[in-house]
């Protein structure tokens, strides 16, 4: 049995943790908004179609906000033709993911679902077949509060307050080969597209913040130099990059997935060190921060690969043209048409995959503070075509908003390490392997009032159960009030609608603490939590 220990200590500070760092992502792909979102056939339907049984599960889950309305979508999407009376609607072709964009659900919809959730809309504009005017026109519409056309319009179409969106993000991967309208060959160029977009809409709303993009994968050939040209040009008025990353590992590589996080480390600390190169070298005082806002980490079958180009194929790859390429016109009420993922692994699996990156998401939010689960809607609010309910990943989800709302602590973490050999998932998705991954992964915080204090703990290993020790003494004084752990020995087993609880947190009784040092059994492939309080 593998022993771990982990020492948390109320200096060991990392900087303060951003609500919006457990957000969720959402496209018009799949079927979280035609058929989860969006289906007006649904018992639950309001008026514009949209789902409230859907709402009211993210709303129940404390959803802090959510970035919209994509993705690739949404670089070839005009807003100006999602608004108004449905029937006046133009209906276009989505080129990123051949479907027909019928704008049933448009920029009013995305944004009245988010208020309904409850949370922050954070809007992505299209740079790419758009332009600098559309973001302009879209951020008078959406945040300036009347008398001009755009605002007035928006009343006219019932919505008399401002929305007052904060979060802009400037184009979706405009560096990546397949994205329409792509920059990728001139990064100078969107940087200097990024910077004069931020200006404009700072000017009719100088209370929002933007995002640029950097480089949408970390295998592409021209990544980082790609991000340095666009920081050189914009960093003075945007307040952010958007970075993306999916790790993928074969089906069956347990090792592989749960080692996955130091791809999105790696990823994290490069981008630090080009923004804070391109702030020493332009002599700026000005710190840029960081929105993951796209992300994931699961299992999925390995295609054919050409080995050793880790992203370095011909961009022709990417835009292969198809004769037979057909478009789909989805229907919300039809989920056999929807897009399917791969299939792989357990939900306990999937979930711990998705924990990795959130473990690393809080280790690093002192420069982090927006993070969007791509899966994030369907992990807080498991659905198909007639119910939802609460999914495995739910759980550590909500217990990281709720136990995670203040400053970041160290969690010094003394475990053994493995190693995991190289793999490829297709031309792309290439890892050259990972070295001393710690089979137990951790983050802490304590809460904004000082009152109570949680440690995370993923326990990777696959085969044992392990000792481990967790010593608090630096928080003298301070209560044990419970551990908290998820694991299940089927591998097979997850939630459904008819038998939700399959996969919950139960309280674990042999745990013990005494004068600061509590001593556990972490069961296999488990998500834990220690809960203290202030006494």
């Amino acid at each position: 049995m593998k022993k771990s220990r982990i020492t948390v200590h109320p200096s060991f500070i990392i900087g303060e943790i951003s609500p919006k760092l457990f957000g969720a992502f959402l496209e018009p792909i799949g079927k979280m908004v035609n058929g989860s979102m969006y289906n007006p056939k649904h018992p639950t339907a309001d008026e514009m179609g949209l789902r409230h049984d859907f709402i009211d599960g993210l709303r129940s889950a404390a959803l802090p906000s959510v970035r919209l309305p994509g993705g690739n979508f949404v670089s070839g999407w005009n807003w100006k033709d999602s608004i108004g009376p449905k029937e006046q609607r133009k209906v276009r072709l989505d080129l990123a993911w051949h479907q027909f964009i019928p704008n049933d659900v448009g920029h009013d919809e995305y944004l009245r679902w988010a208020e309904m959730t409850g949370a922050e809309a954070m809007y992505t504009v299209n740079l790419g077949t758009g332009t600098l005017s559309d973001a302009a026109d879209i951020v008078e519409y959406t945040n300036f509060a009347g008398g001009s056309w755009w605002s007035d319009l928006r009343a006219a179409n019932g919505h008399p307050e401002p929305y007052g969106v904060k979060v802009w993000y400037l184009g979706n991967e405009m560096d990546g080969p397949w994205q329409i309208a792509s920059w990728e060959k001139d990064p100078r160029g969107y940087g200097i597209l990024a910077h004069e977009t931020s200006k404009a809409m700072k000017f009719i709303d100088p209370t929002v913040r933007t995002a640029a993009c950097v480089s949408s994968s970390p295998f592409l050939s021209h990544y980082p130099d790609w991000d340095r040209q666009v920081l050189e040009e914009c960093y003075e008025t945007v307040d952010m990059i958007s970075m993306h990353h999916y790790h993928s590992a074969p089906v069956g590589n347990i090792a592989g997935l749960l080692a996955g996080y130091q791809a999105f480390e790696d990823y994290i600390r490069t981008e630090i060190g080009l923004c804070d190169y391109v702030k020493a070298k332009h002599r700026l005082r000005r710190t840029m921060m960081l929105s993951f806002d796209e992300y994931g980490s699961m299992m999925r079958p390995a295609g054919k690969a050409s080995l050793g180009m880790c992203g370095r194929m011909p961009e022709q790859t990417f835009y292969r043209f198809d004769p037979e390429q057909t478009y789909v016109r989805h229907d919300p009420d039809n989920w056999d048409d929807m897009r399917k993922w791969p299939a792989g692994a357990g939900e306990m699996t999937r979930t711990l995959g998705t924990c990795t990156v959130l473990l690393t998401l809080l280790r690093h939010a002192d420069r982090v503070k927006i993070g969007c689960a791509t899966g994030g809607l369907g992990d807080l609010c498991a659905s198909d075509r007639e119910h939802v309910w609460r999914g495995a990943a739910y759980y550590p989800f909500t217990q990281m908003m709720r136990f995670a709302g203040g400053t970041s602590l160290q969690a010094v973490t003394d475990c053994d390490h493995y190693n995991v050999e190289g793999y490829a998932i297709d031309d792309m998705n290439q890892y050259a392997g990972f070295e001393n991954a710690a089979y137990v992964q951790s983050a802490a915080a304590v809460s904004a009032d000082g009152t109570e204090m949680a440690v995370f703990i993923l326990n990777a290993d696959w085969e044992d159960e392990g000792e481990f020790t967790l010593d608090t003494r630096g928080f003298a004084g301070w209560r044990f009030e419970e551990h908290l752990t998820m694991f299940s020995d089927n591998p097979e087993a997850r939630n459904t609608f008819e038998n939700p609880n399959v996969l919950v947190p139960v309280r674990v009784k042999d745990t013990v603490c005494e004068k600061g040092i509590c001593s556990a059994i972490l069961p296999k492939l488990s998500w834990n939590v220690f809960r203290f309080t202030k006494a």
